[in-house]
């Protein structure tokens, strides 16, 4: 089945008892049961949802994965898979990626006894130095948040299970619809499912996905422990935006290439950061790993310098300044006091996150009034 046809149709089948072809919202927190010992799969709404097992299913199969778990929000799917840690493990992770997962990793995990280490995985090799016997998880993000470094999901996979770990790909920036790490050997993957496969800015969403029953068995345990589980509204509002994604990841797609070409021609802007470039570092993995090169870019103006990266920002008018990315709208970020404000100055500049960066998520708007926005705010800056 075609990935257009699989957003329409896979996972999700009518209503049985009504015919509805859209998935009903079962908004109810409990279930009346015919006996104690017996009942038809669902007691208490925290557990389990139709609706919300609807769109679990339906993400599973875009990306091509047997079990699929959503979750209140993608930190919420992120920190599920850390609880499968125990104190003294160790985790490879990027040295580039949201602040958001950073601020868990250090001021969360790391207080209970989980190590990070946060390398180039740019070059795979460079994580072999750092592991050891207490290594579990690779943490892997590409395109990553904000410099769109791109990271060789098969090579990590090699290395890691040559030393038995395992590894999770957050793909939020690549969706499903452009890269499938579960076909290159991944064991996990997450979706901040607030971006792309929402896709219309009203809704907080995570998601896991994997082929292993056994994992997918702990983090449905984690999941029901825990109760950082999504409500049958925002599970509606989700399998309603995935309807759409091939078609809004194609403009995604190619307004991106515009924007990021237009960025690049002009005399007022430095480096532009989009892993659709052919000189862009890994460019031949992207290629190779993904189907296109996304909506998501950065860039930093000629001089770097951050007054006028803030007179640009405050001067746009279709781009709307705000955090957040793969909506339908188009927006602007400043990632040094935005997403990922949570990291230390010290650390985003030792990796190439200057004050000045500023990230676009290009949306599905015509290309040719987001290119007119950005050059009249590139004239005030």
């Amino acid at each position: 089945m075609k990935f257009g046809t699989k957003a329409i149709h896979a996972g999700v089948e009518p209503d049985p008892t009504t015919g509805a072809i859209m998935t009903p919202i079962f908004q109810t927190s409990t279930y009346v049961q015919e006996s104690p010992a017996k009942h038809k799969g669902y007691a208490y709404a925290r557990g389990a949802n139709p609706t919300r097992n609807q769109l679990q299913k339906s993400i599973a199969a875009l990306e091509n994965g047997k079990f699929g778990l959503c979750f209140s929000s993608g930190m919420g799917a992120t920190d599920a898979v850390l609880r499968l840690l125990n104190p003294g493990d160790e985790v490879i992770t990027s040295n580039d990626l949201y602040g958001g997962s950073y601020r868990l990793f250090t001021k969360v995990y790391e207080r209970v006894g989980i190590k990070f280490h946060f390398i180039d995985l740019t070059d795979a090799v460079n994580a072999e130095k750092y592991i050891n016997a207490k290594t579990k998880l690779f943490w892997i993000e590409t395109p990553s948040n904000p410099l769109m470094r791109i990271i060789d999901i098969a090579a990590c996979v090699k290395i890691a299970k040559t030393h038995r770990c395992q590894v999770a790909v957050d793909n939020t920036f690549a969706s499903p619809y452009l890269q499938n790490p579960l076909d290159l050997g991944a064991d996990l993957v997450m979706h901040s499912v607030t971006k792309y496969l929402g896709g219309h800015s009203d809704v907080i969403m995570g998601a896991l996905i994997t082929n292993d029953e056994k994992l997918h068995q702990d983090l449905a345990f984690i999941a029901n422990s825990c109760g950082a589980v999504p409500g049958p509204q925002d599970s509606f509002l989700v399998l309603r935006g995935i309807k759409t994604l091939h078609l809004r990841m194609e403009r995604h797609c190619s307004n991106g290439k515009k924007v990021a070409e237009f960025l690049r021609n002009h005399p007022k802007v430095g480096k532009v950061y989009w892993p659709g470039f052919a000189d862009h570092p890994n460019h031949a993995i992207a290629k190779k790993q993904m189907r296109d090169f996304g909506g998501m870019l950065s860039f930093t103006l000629k001089d770097d310098d951050l007054n006028k990266a803030k007179r640009l920002m405050e001067s746009v008018q279709l781009f709307s300044l705000a955090e957040s990315l793969g909506g339908v709208e188009s927006l602007i970020n400043h990632p040094a006091s935005m997403t990922h404000a949570s990291i230390p100055k010290e650390e985003r500049m030792k990796n190439g996150l200057s004050d000045s960066l500023i990230r676009l998520s290009v949306g599905v708007e015509d290309a040719e009034d987001l290119l007119a926005d950005l050059e009249q705010a590139l004239q005030k800056a």
